[in-house]
């Protein structure tokens, strides 16, 4: 019963059905985690051939096993283009963004949301114990908040259908 004798039909919603609680951990769990790398001793062209390969807009760079920074598209574009870089012969590590922003497994929707518009950023490298092990991108939250409105709304349709054929 809730305040003023109203029934209650459903139980209050847990966190992680509430979209902004929902940890990266379920996020990902539908999607199996890819993580693309290359070496900073690889080329531009290389690093821009995966993405392409792949139809990502980041790879990881890893250096013996660990994290060294990220190149994305726009990197190759501004860093590497437009200063007159060959991208035959330009290495990744000469564009590459060293200050990477990770998040854990445990981050919550909201919290990456966050961080992606505070740092102006499109990509967060996620880590499990400090190794990455997944890229989440602003695309990917965004299809998950799609997907659970989606839910939402037709959770609602079915509820309104339900009130208005009880009442005839």
């Amino acid at each position: 019963m809730r305040a003023g004798g109203a029934r209650m039909d459903r139980p209050i919603r847990r966190p992680e059905e509430i979209l902004a609680y929902r940890s990266l951990q379920r996020i990902l769990g539908a999607k199996p985690p890819a993580l693309w790398s290359v070496a900073p001793t690889d080329t531009v062209r290389a690093a821009l051939q995966i993405m392409a390969d792949k139809d990502i807009g980041l790879v990881v760079v890893l250096e013996q096993g660990r994290l060294a920074g990220v190149v994305s598209e726009r990197d190759c574009a501004r860093r590497a283009l437009l200063a007159g870089k060959s991208l035959d012969t330009a290495a990744v590590s000469e564009i590459m963004v060293r200050d990477v922003v990770t998040v854990e497994m445990s981050y919550a929707f909201a919290d990456c949301l966050r961080l992606m518009h505070q740092h102006r950023i499109r990509h967060l490298v996620v880590t499990d114990k400090g190794s990455p092990v997944a890229v989440v991108s602003i695309r990917d939250m965004l299809n998950e908040a799609v997907n659970h409105h989606a839910k939402i709304i037709a959770e609602l349709e079915r509820e309104r259908l339900t009130m208005f054929t009880s009442t005839v």
